[in-house]
């Protein structure tokens, strides 16, 4: 079996900052219900843009390995 947590590239070309200050930005002033309204969108839009389900489900399976 193949361990869960992957080393993945960095896609983000040395932005990780920007992208983590515009993901909290985007949740500022919304309610918990709302801010959960918003990840579930977020992650329907990203697997769309991503359209593996292979690597979807690996991601799925590491994200999960960090509890």
């Amino acid at each position: 079996m193949m361990n869960a947590k992957h080393a993945y590239e960095d896609g983000f070309g040395g932005q990780q900052d920007a992208f983590y200050e515009a993901l909290i930005g985007a949740h500022e002033g919304l309610s918990d219900e709302q801010s959960h309204r918003l990840n579930a969108r977020l992650v329907l839009l990203m697997a769309n843009r991503i359209g593996d389900l292979a690597e979807l489900r690996g991601l799925i399976n590491t994200a999960r390995a960090y509890e």
